[in-house]
């Protein structure tokens, strides 16, 4: 029987294009139809909305297919340089709600689903938040390839196609439980699956030099462990222009499905062994990486990530350009969100070296022309580090171009400083105290042009101290861009009524040039506009009153007390504490009588601690043990309410944010690298009370010391004060504080459970804190006090929260895109100039 020949090229593309896809109301009644009855085989006995939501993506995603292969072909025609955006983390949320309002059929769809008899509302939340990510760092990602899309810039962004996300939170007796979050469990519909580009990615093995028919030498990786590298595509739309960009994420597949003799033989274990150990790779986000296997599997994740990516950008400059990489370096940047994918240095090397036959110098020259470095963090202990016998173990060849680069770089640190050998080891990307070890983020500057923070006062910290030798070295090379959210998400999508109020009052083109919001500054003195803001916002914190009753059914808010907001990530160096301290001050306060003019406050906070950080998970504890006391207590009825909101995600922000009076940003001075949790809740008309940390500096000269309650130590006092720091000495020199430290000491919060918290209060009082919460909170108290008299006065608050969101136009995650193309990337915006 003959083979069966495939068809590899069509003589006649004329039959792949098809009319465009009407955007009415008739329109997506036609597809919604034909997906849920003739794809699905569903009917109008179905009440589960999954498929209901499941037809009406399908057809929202045709009409970005078609404006996803429009966008892909002006970029090849075009000829355009481009830009990858490598990241670790995407934290997308959902995308039906993003999607239709980037195209600009929300209106449409609403209509139509209303002549069905079914709510969007419904179908909305019924789909799964994208377990891609963590927390700032992956929503930041999601918002910038948002923006470069907006702008049409030709951007892909690369990422892990994680099966499950961190986990989902869970509240039991206070404490967190962590489950399983199955995100993919019913699919989802938005990818595509690429299979013909996947790509085989080594591991283990060993190295030899060999010499080729011609005499030339050059080093092989033999022996390897291979793992197929397979790509799921998502359409990414910019905001009705027709662009939709790509975001590629891998899914890590065996060579082979089963070792089929092992399985004829009885062993069925071993013979599938490959293929589970291979899928582990993307299975979850970030393992815990406390042990050796946790940490084994994480730098696995990094590789497989910078190595499929790298692989894929040269397998299609090669296929349209052989291998003359002479034009490599103007057409194409990489942007390393953060350390996690600094392997790429190494592995860009590799594969010009030993697959494309470049010399040292091209290879390098190619190298540092093109990789750019985003830091996210002013923690040393976060700046990821490899032990060299791991990495030998499992990427022998990126070990030995990992030396190489070293050697080389220290020779330039030796002719720039002869004799400074403090300062080469310093400066090493083989730290050689102990166990040697690989500094990552050190082999990011070596091997990049460009290396940037992520607000004025972090990129400030970054060259005066963490990185301050490299910046001595090259100074040219580092940068600040600041971060930003996008607007659409952030305001146009979860707020719509605030956002109809603004385009009503200001016309939509603040939708993608947010500092047209300052035209709302003379509506602030608008005693009918204040009155209809004011409404929105009551509105909205009753939309999450009504929220967090799934979680809290027995306790009672109300939409007019204040609501402060803390919801990030649990960490010591955000202070969840201090907010804790303030809470049991204004718990005592109540209950020694002191209600005069009392502002009812429901304080909200959420996020998760990582499941290896034990300190945090007792803070969680600590938080849900004092609400448990105060929303008991019928003397804090109406006047003080604490909630703990379990499983915070982007999909609760969206809801969180609208409500939000009053946004806590109150991070050691330092730490807090910029923050972009302030941003969303300032666009939507929140006050932030914040130390002069992050992205808070530039927050507070947009709008203004008198629209902002400032309290705390600044970055240059905390340094000052380690050295006499005393918190025992401050405790006892502040009654309101001697109160509160009583009060938790004593167990008053833990009468079941004595001691549990004892690790807490010891960390507090101790000189060698590096978050120094006790020094801030007398500051802190008064600033609280400067937020309850503005808050009486509702006209005041008001007119300040206008202000908020009006000078928050600096904070658009396009402004922040824009700097990045200006004075990094340098790419061309390409209109496809069809299907806006």
């Amino acid at each position: 029987m003959p083979q069966k020949k495939f068809v590899t090229s069509c003589p006649n593309p004329l039959i792949f294009q098809l009319p465009p896809l009407g955007k009415n109301k008739e329109d997506f009644l036609f597809d919604f139809r034909k997906y849920y009855v003739n794809l699905l085989g569903r009917d109008e006995f179905c009440r589960s909305p999954l498929y209901a939501n499941e037809a009406l993506s399908l057809a929202v995603r045709d009409r970005l297919m078609e404006r996803w292969k429009i966008t892909h072909d002006t970029y090849r025609n075009n000829a355009s340089r481009r830009m990858f955006y490598l990241s670790m983390e995407f934290l997308m949320g959902r995308t039906l709600s993003n999607a239709m309002l980037n195209l600009g059929v929300t209106d449409a769809v609403s209509e139509a689903l209303y002549d069905l008899g079914l709510e969007i509302e419904e179908l909305i939340d019924s789909e799964f938040d994208a377990g891609l990510g963590n927390g700032g760092l992956g929503r930041l990602a999601a918002c910038f390839i948002d923006s470069c899309a907006t702008l049409q810039l030709p951007v892909i962004g690369y990422g892990l196609r994680y099966e499950y996300g961190m986990f989902t939170q869970s509240i039991v007796n206070g404490e967190q439980v962590e489950k399983p979050d199955h995100w993919l469990r019913h699919g989802n519909i938005w990818e595509i699956k690429r299979l013909e580009y996947s790509l085989r990615i080594k591991f283990g093995g060993h190295t030899e030099v060999q010499t080729d028919e011609n005499g030339s030498h050059r080093v092989c990786w033999i022996n390897t462990n291979d793992i197929l590298a397979v790509p799921y595509d998502t359409p990414i739309p910019g905001y009705h222009n027709g662009t939709v960009n790509t975001l590629r994420l891998w899914k890590a597949a065996a060579t082979e499905e089963f070792d089929l003799q092992e399985f004829n033989e009885g062993d069925y274990a071993d013979s599938v062994a490959a293929k589970n150990t291979a899928e582990h790779i993307t299975m979850v986000l970030y393992p815990n990486d406390a042990n050796e296997n946790g940490k084994e599997l994480r730098l696995r994740q990094q590789y497989f990530l910078a190595s499929a990516s790298l692989q894929d950008i040269l397998g299609h400059w090669v296929g349209q350009h052989g291998e003359d990489f002479s034009l490599f370096a103007e057409k194409s940047c990489f942007q390393l969100n953060d350390t996690h994918p600094s392997i790429a240095v190494a592995e860009l090397m590799r594969l010009l070296l030993d697959n494309h036959g470049l010399s040292w110098q091209k290879a390098w020259t190619i190298t540092r022309s093109t990789m750019a470095y985003t830091n996210h963090t002013l923690l040393p202990e976060a700046l990821e580090k490899w032990p060299v016998p791991l990495f030998k173990k499992l990427l022998p060849r990126l070990v030995e171009i990992i030396f190489e680069i070293n050697a080389h770089f220290l020779a330039e640190v030796a002719a720039h400083w002869p004799g400074d050998i403090a300062r080469l080891q310093r400066m090493s990307i083989i730290e050689e105290c102990g166990l040697q070890q690989i500094r990552m983020a050190h082999l990011a500057i070596v091997g990049s042009f460009s290396v940037n923070g992520v607000a004025q006062l972090h990129s400030q910290l970054l060259q005066q101290g963490l990185f301050k030798d490299f910046y001595q070295l090259w100074p040219q090379k580092f940068n600040n861009k600041t971060n930003g959210v996008t607007p659409r998400r952030w305001i146009a999508a979860c707020n719509p009524k605030l956002a109809a109020l603004i385009s009503e009052t200001i016309g939509e083109g603040w939708i993608t040039d947010l500092r047209e919001l300052k035209k709302l500054v003379p509506y602030a003195d608008d005693v009918a506009f204040r009155k209809r803001w004011r409404d929105i916002k009551q509105q909205s914190k009753q939309q999450l009153v009504d929220y967090k009753k799934h979680y809290y059914p027995d306790v009672t808010l109300s939409a007019d007390a204040l609501f402060d907001v803390q919801v990030k990530r649990i960490h010591e160096y955000k202070r969840q504490l201090l907010n804790v301290l303030h809470v049991v001050h204004l718990y005592n306060r109540i209950k020694q009588g002191d209600t005069e003019n009392w502002v009812a406050r429901c304080v909200l906070i959420g996020g998760k601690a990582a499941p290896g950080y034990s300190m945090a998970k007792k803070i969680i504890k600590l938080i849900n043990n004092v609400a448990h006391v105060i929303n008991s207590d019928p003397d804090m009825a109406g006047r003080l309410t604490l909630l703990f909101l379990p499983d915070y995600r982007v999909s609760a922000m969206e809801k969180i944010c609208p409500a939000a009076d009053l946004s806590e940003q109150i991070s050691t001075a330092g730490k807090e690298a910029s923050g972009t949790g302030n941003m969303k809740l300032m666009m939507n008309g929140a006050l932030t009370i914040g130390t002069l940390d992050g992205a808070n500096i530039e927050i507070r000269e947009e709008v203004g010391d008198e629209n902002f309650f400032l309290f705390g130590l600044t970055e240059q006092q905390v340094v000052e004060k380690r050295h006499s720091y005393n918190p025992v000495d401050i405790i006892n020199q502040d009654r309101d504080l001697q109160k509160v430290m009583n009060l938790l000491e004593c167990g008053h919060f833990n009468y079941f459970e004595p001691g549990i918290f004892n690790d807490i209060f010891n960390s507090l009082k101790c000189p060698n804190d590096p978050w120094m919460t006790i020094a801030d909170f007398r500051s802190y108290i008064d600033a609280q006090q400067q937020v309850e008299e503005a808050y009486r006065d509702q006209e005041r608050w008001s007119k300040m929260s206008i202000l908020n969101c009006a000078y928050s136009g600096k904070f658009s995650s396009d402004r922040t895109i824009a700097d990045y193309n200006h004075d990094i990337w340098k790419l061309t915006p390409q209109p496809s100039g069809m299907l806006k």
